[in-house]
């Protein structure tokens, strides 16, 4: 139940009956009229601005306007308590008791659904995030993004959206080339006593190359590694699915499960980069030119030369983008236009690629490429995951660089664990920085938004175990006729503000509104839990030992809302702390 879509319905109908009596005129549609939370300083429940989007249509100020319809919204409901105005034109409402207790009959009865919009087209959606290359373990730069995209993926599949998580592996290029020699001189290491070659800057100087070797040396007792050059495509095969193996399980101790791996070397190899230049050709977005020097940079050594060209400009990019190198190999921007054609021809509603910082200034360019292979605008969605810093004693942390010159995942969730990670790089947008503090992650107390959420379930589930009632079975009361008090229906507001969250962090793709929720929801929960401790009319167990079913339902609604935002994020809900 979304009681905001639920009254801008009942708006909009009592405007279309003004309108048919000769009392009103209406817009064509009515786009701009919402119900929204309005804010804490008014006494009410829900706020509408459809008097100020009316004003000027009938000729009216917007408070002459409000008084105009205020009343017949009330006579209409029975349920709302009062309407009061206030300037320039917001009508607010406030509801009866009684509207709270239908409210949680109806949440509870139809518990699986509460939050998910029923009204919302569902589309199919291809979400690709990661996609590191396969060249060693994933690091912390990787981590935030990887936690976005699959987040992402789950707030789409919560509202019923069909998602499919996909990793692009680029297993082709100079840096598997680089890569597989690194692995080569790890394997002539470790075989032959041979000393790496650590003065070679295009090597990997990761010890976990190590670890490669010797797996490597281990399950192919049949290859002479005498010879790089016969056992090259071999040992490029070998060396990427050793990589991937352990990104798999990076992913895997971050509760990251992706349902396609696809291979960058397979596009280029199956010819998709000439089949998408000719497409584009025939669409006649490529032509032979010159680029000139980008903006900044000495045009005194830069050369111009005819090259393949894309036109990106033709889509709002600020120049034309390069397909070929001077030595007639495709450039990875190429390889990329390829296997978003590959996406394309899916048939997806939307492609969403989650880039890091340093691919900001990618995303105009594959996103014209994208609007001209699909002759679609805006049918990619790229979202930016900011860089993330390290805290410790309140100051820079630097973890184990065994595994090269970066932190890891492996290290991160090892010192914190998988929930924490999770929760904490969720709990800002994506588009701004983040300082993760060690030390606030690990504490037990408000300032850890993580803790404090968990807690709340946690003492829910207390009261549950006390009377020997399972807190994940249905609640089921014969008679709803319950009347909360003010306190509590403070927080079944908060409650009902479930949907709403879940529809913007689904629309724009923004799942940090989910933490940020659970936060002001635990909040409001152990503000009320404390009151007990001076007013036992307020304590959950009364003194028969025993909770009223007021109260039941009230723990179980909070509960129900709290387990399916922690499942959206990943983390999880601990019964006992």
């Amino acid at each position: 139940m979304n009681i905001f879509e639920s009254y801008i319905d009942k708006i909009k109908s009592i405007l279309i009956d003004l309108n048919k009596q000769g009392e009103l005129i209406i817009p064509e549609t009515f786009n701009g009229i919402n119900a929204e939370i309005p804010p804490e300083q008014f006494d009410c429940d829900i706020s509408t601005n459809v008097a100020m989007v009316l004003s000027k249509l009938n000729k009216k100020s917007p408070i002459d306007l409000a008084e105009q319809i205020s009343p017949i919204i009330k006579d209409k409901d029975p349920l709302i308590e009062n309407i009061t105005i206030v300037k320039p034109g917001f009508i607010n409402i406030k509801f009866k008791p009684l509207f709270w207790t239908n409210f949680i009959k109806e949440i509870i009865t139809n518990s699986k659904n509460f939050g998910v919009n029923v009204k919302e087209k569902k589309l199919n959606y291809l979400v690709e995030f990661v996609s590191a290359n396969p060249t060693g373990p994933l690091h912390v730069g990787h981590c935030r993004g990887a936690i976005l995209g699959d987040v992402i993926s789950n707030v789409l599949i919560f509202n019923k959206h069909k998602v499919t998580k996909e990793y692009y592996v680029n297993d082709y290029g100079n840096q598997i080339i680089n890569y597989t020699k690194s692995v080569y001189f790890r394997i002539r290491e470790v075989k032959f006593k041979e000393p790496f070659p650590s003065d070679n800057t295009d090597l990997y100087p990761g010890d976990y190359l190590v670890d490669f070797a010797k797996n490597i040396i281990s399950l192919n007792s049949d290859i002479n590694f005498e010879n790089y050059d016969e056992i090259v495509d071999k040992l490029t095969a070998l060396s990427i699915e050793q990589a991937l193996f352990l990104i798999k399980e990076n992913l895997k101790s971050l509760g990251i499960k992706h349902d396609n791996f696809v291979s960058e070397k397979s596009i280029v190899l199956n010819n998709e980069v000439e089949k998408v230049i000719k497409f584009l050709e025939a669409s006649k977005y490529v032509y032979r030119g010159k680029i000139k020097a980008p903006a900044g940079e000495d045009s005194t050594n830069w050369v111009e030369r005819e090259q393949l060209l894309f036109k990106s400009t033709d889509f709002g990019d600020d120049k034309d983008r390069a397909l070929q190198k001077s030595d007639g190999t495709w450039t990875y921007f190429a390889s990329d236009v390829a296997y978003h054609k590959n996406k394309v021809d899916r048939n997806f509603d939307h492609l969403i690629n989650i880039l890091g910082a340093d691919h900001a200034g990618y995303i105009k360019r594959i996103s014209s490429s994208v609007d001209a292979l699909s002759g679609t605008k805006n049918k990619l969605i790229c979202k930016i995951s900011q860089l993330v810093k390290l805290i410790k004693d309140n100051k820079p942390f630097k973890m184990s660089k065994r595994k090269g010159d970066y932190i890891t995942v492996d290290d991160l969730v090892k010192e914190v664990g998988k929930d924490a990670t999770r929760f904490i790089m969720l709990n800002r947008s994506s588009d701004v920085e983040l300082d993760f503090d060690f030390d606030a992650v690990k504490e037990k107390s408000k300032d850890n938004p993580l803790y404090y959420v968990q807690y709340c379930y946690a003492r829910i589930s207390s009261v549950f175990r006390h009377l020997s009632k399972d807190l994940n079975s249905d609640v089921k009361i014969d008679n709803y006729k319950f009347e909360y008090s003010n306190d509590e229906i403070k927080i079944l507001k908060k409650v009902s503000q479930w949907p709403k969250c879940i529809d913007a962090a689904s629309t724009k793709l923004e799942p940090h509104r989910i933490p940020v929720y659970l936060y002001e929801l635990a909040s409001e929960f152990h503000s009320y839990w404390n009151l007990g401790k001076q007013q036992p009319e307020k304590r959950f167990i009364n003194d028969q030992k025993n909770i009223s079913p007021d109260k039941l339902v009230f723990l179980k609604a909070i509960s129900n809302v709290i387990k399916s935002g922690m499942n959206i994020v990943g983390v999880d809900t601990p019964e006992k702390m």
